[in-house]
């Protein structure tokens, strides 16, 4: 099985990578839900008589909860998803590593975060959508939207060419 495994990681790299991206951001997804269930039962603990039905129950928590629900378990997810989309998802590292790449994906987290909660404002507040459905609808939203913006700006190859123009320039200058 590892050897099939292998096998088709080198045959499809790309679908390798998707494949990884969405094991990390489903278990990125888990974290967000549950820090999501905890600030629901802990702004609103006598609508739930347990904290499993935070998720099972048909309370309607307040609005203020789900949102802010929604902001910490956006923030959860986002730390486990850095950390392991470093460590696991992309081989190509890019700018990740450097103060400029944690900037860039906390800016895009940040637009991320923008989409999930005007989501949560619209679908739950204003249409009056399960909490629950709508945010899974948002997640997948956003997961797409992660995906693009990491591999096209983040962890993207770095190019080479230019570095070693570069220093090929100041060598030039220095002569």
């Amino acid at each position: 099985m590892r050897k099939l495994l292998q096998k088709f990681t080198e045959q499809h790299p790309r679908l390798a990578e998707i494949a990884r991206f969405l094991i990390v951001g489903g278990s990125a997804t888990v974290v967000d839900y549950l820090a999501m269930g905890v600030v629901l039962y802990l702004f609103n603990p006598n609508l739930y008589p347990h904290f499993y039905n935070v998720w099972i129950g048909s309370a309607k928590p307040s609005t203020i909860a789900t949102v802010v629900g929604t902001g910490v378990g956006f923030v959860a997810g986002l730390i486990f998803n850095y950390i392991f989309s470093i460590l696991f998802v992309f081989h190509e590292k890019g700018e990740s590593r450097s103060a400029k790449g944690f900037l860039l994906f906390s800016l895009f987290a940040f637009g991320g975060l923008c989409i999930h909660l005007l989501g949560m404002y619209l679908g739950y507040d204003l249409l009056r959508i399960n909490e629950w459905i709508i945010k899974t609808f948002l997640t997948l939203v956003v997961l797409v939207y992660n995906y693009v913006t990491r591999k096209l700006f983040i962890f993207k190859p770095q190019n080479s060419t230019t570095s070693d123009k570069k220093i090929g320039d100041n060598q030039a200058l220095q002569n």
